[in-house]
């Protein structure tokens, strides 16, 4: 049996998609092996706290996320019913999972800015109204998109049939949002930078700069692929930002707070005042 261009070009999207769920698969399994020393040193030895709370949160949600992700790839042409279900979950995830690895850098600059309320205020006010438009976006379409799985037989998995705003909307906000909490921090970072050059400090400048950066490009990398790709190319690397972003937000908590402690051990004066639901406990 013959099959159209348009059959095959669907089916090499559906493996090539179903690669990068393996990729993300083994990036975190990779990652959690190399950091599971650290990691079980914080859960027993630091004490419990809101962000401790929310590195839990953050870390454990992205293996359900993947597993998941690795479960679609496998869903037959005959059963396509299960992709909207499926779906569905996925959207929801994954806005909590970006939502609570946002979470921690929102902490971060407000703690840069030595926990000015106002500043919290307005960036949680803006954080929230972000999430419910995309929320909104995300599970109030008057028409939902179509899922559509390979009509050759071995090729499992569904795709959207056709590209809808929904898709790219979130990324949108996201990167704007990423992009304000960048300039909040590079504005901090030239104002104090000759009065506070802690390590601790640099770091912490560091690592919410190298976040930022990775989240925005990765937004401009889906909003791009979901409006000029077809097939299941435009969404390949959604779940992949949101599972790199998760990845880098917890481990870049472990390392601030192995530093923290190293700091507090060493007796060295920080003048970076963090709170109990800061990114790092230890320096309350």
């Amino acid at each position: 049996m013959e099959y159209s261009s348009d059959e095959i070009a669907a089916a090499r999207s559906l493996q090539f998609a179903m690669y990068i769920d393996a990729s993300m698969a083994t990036i975190w399994i990779y990652n959690y092996v190399c950091s599971l020393h650290e990691e079980c040193t914080f859960l027993l030895r630091s004490h419990w706290s809101k962000v401790k709370g929310l590195y839990i949160i953050t870390r454990y949600l992205t293996p359900i996320l993947l597993t998941a992700n690795l479960y679609a790839s496998f869903i037959s042409s005959e059963d396509p019913s299960k992709c909207w279900v499926l779906g569905d979950m996925n959207s929801g995830l994954c806005i909590v999972s970006v939502m609570c690895s946002e979470c921690f850098f929102i902490l971060r600059t407000y703690a840069l800015w030595n926990k000015n309320r106002m500043l919290l205020a307005a960036m949680l006010s803006t954080y929230f109204t972000f999430l419910v438009a995309s929320f909104s976006v995300e599970f109030t379409d008057v028409v939902p998109a179509a899922y559509a799985t390979s009509a050759i037989p071995g090729i499992t998995g569904c795709y959207h049939s056709s590209t809808n705003f929904q898709f790219f909307v979130p990324f949108i906000l996201l990167s704007v949002f990423q992009l304000g909490l960048m300039m909040l921090t590079l504005i901090r970072a030239i104002q104090i930078w000759r009065i506070n050059s802690s390590r601790l400090y640099v770091v912490l400048v560091k690592h919410n700069i190298f976040y930022y950066t990775c989240g925005f490009l990765f937004s401009a990398v889906n909003i791009f692929t979901s409006l000029l790709l077809q097939y299941a190319y435009h969404t390949m690397f959604y779940d992949f930002q949101i599972v790199i972003l998760a990845i880098l937000a917890t481990h870049m908590h472990l390392h601030l707070w192995q530093m923290s402690r190293h700091v507090h051990r060493s007796g060295a004066l920080v003048h970076i005042q963090m709170t109990d639901m800061s990114s790092a406990d230890s320096m309350a």
